[in-house]
C-alpha cells in the first residue's frame, strides 16, 4: 500500500518528535533530581509550534500524549499501524509488548478486529512486518500470559465504554477473575505483594491495612494492563475527553497515548494537523459535494430523483470499468425517520415504506436493498460474499436511521438521501461524512464519479449549508466547507456556490506571454511531457541493480524470537520484573518464504517474477554465508533492508535513465508551443464560503496574481511568505501554486514536485526574473528534500544553458530560478534574492 504525500509527512513529523522524546527521556533518567518533563521538552525541541499540555500516568510518570489530526477518509488506521512500528523502533527499541487499541463504537470495533485479524489485509501485514510475524490480536475476553507479551506484539482491542470506570462492564475488568495470575506474585507471598504495590500503588486490591494478609492484589485484566505499561492507540480520541475517560486511560499506566482524531479538542496536543485540502489533492475524498434540495413536499419525489441519479452514476461506472478495469457500484444511503416494528403507522417515514416504494414502484430487486438499524442488520450477510466492495455483492440501497452515523465506511457510497423531517438539524450533519471517501483512494478522472451527492427536500437554504458546514467540521474537513455545490431549489445569497476569480488586469498582458518549462520527451517530430512510468521506470535495466550489499548484511546472533524469557518480580526495588531463565522454544520468527518476500517488494519492483528472483537470490546468498536458522530469525530485518536497498537502487537507476535521456537530447527542459508547458490559468474557482487572505496590515492583497486568494490554502509559513512578497517593491506578481492542479516538475522519481510559490521580479516589464520556490520545514530535511534540491539544480542548469530557445515568448528573455528554501532561512534567502535583482 503506497503512502500518500501527507501520510509520509505525518510519519516524518512523528519520527522527528519520537527522536527528541527518546533523547529527553534519557536525559530525564540520568538526572532524576531535576524532574524533567521530557515529553514537554521534546515537544519544544521538535518545534511543533503549539503549546504542550503535560500529563502524568497513574503512577505519576510523565506521559507522552499527542494527537495526529487526520480528517475522515485520511487513512487513520493505516497511520496507526505505521505509527506503532515507528514507536517500537525509534522510541521503545523493541518489537514486542502490549498495544491497547481503544475504539469508540461497535462498528469501528468490528471493522478494526476484522482487518487486523485478516492476514491478507494491508493493516495486518504492516503489523506482521513490525513484529517479525508474531502479531496477536485479542479481545477483552481473551486470556494471555507473560510469554505472549514477551514474544509477541499483542494488540488488545477494547471499546471506549469498556475503558471507562462508570459502568458495570468496565468494573468487571478489575474483578479478580483468576485469568492473569501468572503476572502477579503468589497470594501467600505477602512481601512480594507489598513490594509490587510500592512500585505500582494504583493496583486494585482486597483487604485492608493491619490484617494478617495485608493488601492482596487482584489478578484482573485491569491490573494486568497497569502492570504492563501499554502503548495506547486511541481511535477517535476526541470522544475520550471526559474527566472520567481521561482519568481511566491514564490509570492504565501507559508509556504513551497516541490519539487519532478528525476533530480533537483544544486541550489535545496536536502533533500533526492534516487539512482536508491535502486529502482532496491526493484524491482521497469525493468533492465537490452536490446538494439537490427538492421543492416537492412528497418524499417519494426526492427518492425518485436519487434513484435516477444512482442509475446515471452506474452507467458512468460501467464505462469506467470497461476502460480501466476498476469496479465501482454506486450506493445510495437513505435516512428515514422510523425503523421499529411497531412504528410504521406513526405518520413518519418508515424504513419499510421506503423498501416497499423501491421494490413495487421503482422495480428495484429486493436483493439490492439492505436495512441497517439497531434491531435489524442486513449488512452482516454481505460479509459472507466479501463485503460491500465485492463484485458478488448486489447491494445498491442502504436504509438506515442512525446506525451509519459513526464508523461506517464504504467508498461506493455516493448518494445520501435525507427523508427525515425537513426541520431536523442532525441528519445531514451526522451522515454527510459517510459518502465522502473516494474509491481506491484515487480520482477516476470521471467528474461524476469523483463527486458526491445529497438529495433532500424542503430544507431552508441557510440551515442546509450551515448543517453541511457542521458536518464537514465533524469530519475534520472544515477547510473544505466551501466545496459544496447547491443545485435546484435554493434561494438567497448563500446559494451561490462558487465564483470565477480573474487575473488582475495589470498582470494580464505579461502573464499571457509566460509559459513555464517542463521536461519534455522528443522523438523526431513527436513531443510529449515526460511520464515517469512510461518514459523513466520502463527504461530501467534491472540487470544493473546491485544487491551485493545484502549478501554481507550483518545478522543478529541473538535469536530473540526463538526463546521463552522467564520473568518474575525483581528483587531490586527499582525494577518491576527481571529475567530468571531462558528456554529455547522453536526456530524462526517467520518461515523463510520467497513468495512472502516477493509480495513485499512489488510496490518497488513491479514485475512479480523479478521480485521473486531478487528475493530468492538474496536468501540463497545469505543462507550460504549463515545457517538457515539464523537467516530465518532475521527474516523481517532482511525484508526491511532489501526494501531500502531496492528503493535506493531504483532511484539511482532512474536518475541514470533520466541523465542519459538528457545527454542524448531526447529529454529537454523547454516549452514547445502552447501545449507542452505550464501556462497560468486565466481564471480560477473560489468558494464563496472561503475567507480571503489579507495583507499583514489587514488591507487587501495587491501583488497576488489573482484578485482573490483563499486564506485556508496557506499554512503559517506560507502565509508569512505571502505577506513578505506583498511588501516587496521589486516584485511584479506572486502566485500560490496548488499541488495536483498547477505547475509540476516530473523528475526521475515517481512523485511530481509541486513548488509552493511562483513569483516574478520585473517591475511590470516583460522579461524579468521568474522564481520558483519550494518551502520546507526544518525538521523535514531528508532524502526527499535532497532530491528536490538536486532536481532544481538540473532545472537551473538547463535554464542557464539557454536551451529554451524554442519558447519564442517572453520567458526567452527571462532568467528563471528554482530554489528549495527552509522555513528557518526563507527570510534571509529572500532578502538576498531581492537585493541581487
Amino acid at each position: 500500500m503506497e503512502l500518500k504525500d501527507y501520510q509520509i509527512k505525518t510519519l516524518e513529523q512523528l519520527k522527528h518528535y519520537l527522536e527528541q522524546l527518546n533523547g529527553w527521556r534519557t536525559k530525564a533518567a540520568q538526572n532524576p533530581e531535576l524532574e524533567i518533563d521530557f515529553p514537554a521538552k521534546a515537544w519544544e525541541k521538535a518545534e511543533v509550534g503549539k503549546k504542550y499540555h503535560s500529563h502524568k500516568n497513574g503512577i505519576g510518570n510523565p506521559l507522552p500524549n499527542f494527537c495526529l489530526k487526520i480528517p475522515t477518509g485520511g487513512g487513520k488506521t493505516l497511520l496507526a499501524v505505521k505509527a506503532i512500528d515507528l514507536i517500537n523502533t525509534t522510541y521503545l527499541k523493541k518489537r514486542t509488548g502490549l498495544i491497547l487499541w481503544i475504539v469508540p463504537t461497535t462498528q469501528i470495533y468490528n471493522q478494526t478486529i476484522r482487518s487486523l485479524r485478516d492476514r491478507e489485509h494491508p493493516y495486518r501485514q504492516h503489523l506482521d512486518i513490525a513484529s517479525g510475524g508474531r502479531t496477536t490480536i485479542l479481545e477483552k475476553t481473551d486470556r494471555f500470559v507473560p510469554l505472549d507479551i514477551n514474544e509477541n506484539l499483542v494488540v488488545l482491542i477494547l471499546m471506549l465504554p469498556s475503558a471507562s470506570r462508570q459502568n458495570k462492564e468496565t468494573l468487571r475488568m478489575f474483578k479478580d477473575n483468576g485469568g492473569f495470575q501468572d503476572f502477579f506474585p503468589p497470594e501467600d507471598n505477602i512481601k512480594a505483594n507489598q513490594e509490587l504495590l510500592k512500585q505500582i500503588p494504583n493496583l486494585n486490591t482486597y483487604g485492608e491495612a493491619g490484617n494478617f494478609w495485608e493488601y492482596q492484589i487482584k489478578t484482573s485484566l485491569g491490573n494486568t494492563l497497569r502492570l504492563l505499561n501499554p502503548l495506547i492507540i486511541l481511535d477517535e480520541g476526541h470522544k475520550a475527553y471526559s474527566e472520567t475517560a481521561q482519568s481511566t486511560l491514564r490509570s492504565f499506566n501507559p508509556l504513551m497515548i497516541l490519539e487519532l482524531s478528525a476533530t480533537p479538542p483544544e486541550e489535545s496536543n496536536i502533533l500533526v494537523d492534516i487539512r482536508g485540502a491535502e486529502l482532496n489533492q491526493e484524491g482521497m475524498i469525493k468533492l465537490d459535494l452536490h446538494i439537490i434540495n427538492k421543492a416537492s413536499t412528497d418524499w417519494k419525489d426526492t427518492l425518485l430523483a436519487a434513484v435516477n441519479h444512482r442509475g446515471f452514476l452506474e452507467e458512468k461506472a460501467q464505462e469506467y470499468e470497461a476502460n480501466k478495469g476498476a469496479y465501482i457500484r454506486p450506493i445510495v444511503l437513505i435516512q428515514v425517520e422510523r425503523t421499529g416494528k411497531d412504528q410504521r403507522d406513526s405518520g413518519r417515514i418508515h424504513a419499510e415504506d421506503v423498501r416497499e416504494f423501491l421494490i413495487k414502484t421503482m422495480g428495484i430487486p429486493a436483493e439490492q436493498i439492505a436495512t441497517k438499524t439497531s434491531e435489524k442488520d442486513e449488512l452482516k450477510e454481505v460479509d459472507d460474499v466479501g463485503g460491500l466492495l465485492s463484485r458478488d455483492c448486489q447491494i445498491r440501497y442502504i436504509i438506515t436511521k442512525q446506525a451509519l452515523q459513526e464508523g461506517w465506511d464504504c467508498p461506493f457510497a455516493y448518494v445520501l438521501t435525507i427523508l427525515s423531517n425537513p426541520t431536523s438539524q442532525n441528519a445531514l450533519t451526522q451522515l454527510v461524512g459517510r459518502i465522502l471517501r473516494q474509491p481506491f483512494a484515487r480520482k477516476t478522472k470521471v467528474k461524476e464519479l469523483d463527486e458526491s451527492y445529497v438529495f433532500c427536500y424542503q430544507q431552508r437554504a441557510s440551515a442546509l449549508l450551515s448543517n453541511i458546514r457542521s458536518g464537514f467540521e465533524q469530519e475534520g474537513l472544515g477547510d473544505l466547507a466551501g466545496q459544496v455545490v447547491t443545485d435546484e431549489g435554493l434561494e438567497g445569497s448563500e446559494a451561490v456556490r462558487e465564483k470565477n476569480v480573474l487575473i488582475r488586469e495589470k498582470f494580464k498582458k505579461a502573464v499571457s506571454q509566460i509559459i513555464l518549462p517542463v521536461f519534455v520527451m522528443q522523438d523526431g517530430r513527436e513531443s510529449w511531457v515526460v511520464n515517469y512510468e512510461r518514459d523513466i521506470a520502463s527504461r530501467i535495466d534491472w540487470n544493473e541493480i546491485n544487491i551485493e550489499p545484502m549478501y554481507s548484511l550483518p545478522l543478529s546472533l541473538i535469536e530473540e524470537k526463538d526463546i521463552e524469557q522467564i520473568v518474575s518480580l525483581a528483587t531490586n526495588p527499582h525494577k518491576l520484573i527481571e529475567q530468571q531463565g531462558v528456554k529455547h522454544l522453536r526456530s524462526g520468527a517467520l518461515k523463510l518464504d520467497e513468495v512472502f518476500l516477493a509480495r513485499h517488494l512489488l510496490d518497488i519492483v513491479p514485475n512479480p517474477w523479478l521480485s521473486y528472483k531478487i528475493g530468492a537470490l538474496v536468501l540463497k546468498e545469505l543462507i550460504a554465508r549463515h545457517n538457515i536458522k539464523l537467516v530465518a530469525n532475521n527474516f523481517v530485518f532482511v525484508i526491511e533492508e532489501l526494501r531500502k536497498l531496492l528503493s535506493s537502487e531504483k532511484n539511482r537507476l532512474s536518475k541514470q535513465v533520466f541523465q542519459k535521456l538528457l545527454d542524448a537530447g531526447r529529454l529537454k527542459f523547454l516549452v514547445i508551443g502552447n501545449d507542452l508547458g505550464f501556462k497560468f490559468p486565466k481564471q480560477i474557482k473560489a468558494k464563496t464560503l472561503s475567507r480571503p487572505l489579507l495583507r499583514n496590515d489587514g488591507q487587501p492583497l495587491q501583488r497576488s496574481l489573482f484578485e482573490f486568494v483563499a486564506e485556508d490554502e496557506f499554512n503559517k509559513t506560507e502565509k508569512a511568505v505571502a505577506w513578505y512578497l506583498e511588501d516587496q517593491d521589486k516584485l511584479f506578481f506572486w502566485f500560490r501554486n496548488v499541488a495536483r492542479s498547477d505547475y509540476a516538475i516530473q523528475g526521475w522519481k515517481k512523485q511530481k514536485v509541486y513548488p509552493d510559490f511562483i513569483f516574478s521580479v520585473a517591475n511590470g516589464k516583460v522579461g524579468g526574473s521568474v522564481f520558483i520556490i519550494e518551502t520546507k520545514g526544518v525538521h523535514l530535511k531528508n532524502e526527499d528534500t535532497d532530491y528536490k534540491k538536486s532536481l532544481f539544480e538540473v532545472c537551473n542548469k538547463m535554464a542557464d544553458e539557454k536551451k529554451m530557445s524554442d519558447l519564442g515568448l517572453a520567458l526567452q528573455k527571462s532568467h528563471i530560478n528554482f530554489q528549495v528554501i527552509f522555513e528557518n532561512e526563507w527570510r534571509r534567502k529572500f532578502n538576498s534574492l531581492f537585493n541581487s535583482v
